[in-house]
């Protein structure tokens, strides 16, 4: 699929939405990025693309990348080192299985939306929100390259 189409057929809206209400329940923060480009391989193409959005740049190291490439067909989620730490490799995969069966069938903020929850539902559990002077690190829009 051609990434304008796929663009053209999120609701960015509900997507940011999920985005900040994932983060109101934890300290973490989560991106959502889509390419342009075709990419042979999601997880090296997530990680590069973690690193140019400044997600290592955290304060806990908690931000989550939910990267998808619609040329390709493709995408990844990824974390970065604080919650890999307390949810594992593991993790990553069983929600990129809950978002694959939408995609699939072509509901693709569904896809994205499920992601963010469960990922803010793991942030939520291992990064509680403690503090009221907790801060939005990372903005909460979709991006794209």
């Amino acid at each position: 699929m051609k990434p304008k189409a796929f663009l053209g057929q999120l609701d960015h809206g509900r997507i940011v939405a999920a985005i900040r209400e994932a983060e109101q329940g934890s300290r973490g923060e989560v991106r959502v990025h889509v390419s342009r480009g075709k990419v042979e391989d999601p997880q090296a193409a997530a990680r590069a693309q973690f690193e140019k959005l400044g997600m290592t740049q955290t304060a806990e190291r908690n931000g989550v990348l939910i990267y998808v490439a619609p040329e390709s067909q493709n995408f990844a989620v990824i974390g970065d080192s604080g919650i890999d730490e307390h949810c594992g490799p593991g993790f990553w995969t069983a929600v990129a299985e809950a978002m694959q069966d939408d995609f699939r069938h072509g509901r693709f903020t569904e896809g994205l939306v499920k992601g963010v929850t469960r990922t803010g539902q793991a942030l939520a559990e291992k990064f509680p929100r403690t503090a009221s002077d907790d801060r939005n690190e990372l903005a909460d829009e979709v991006s794209e390259d």
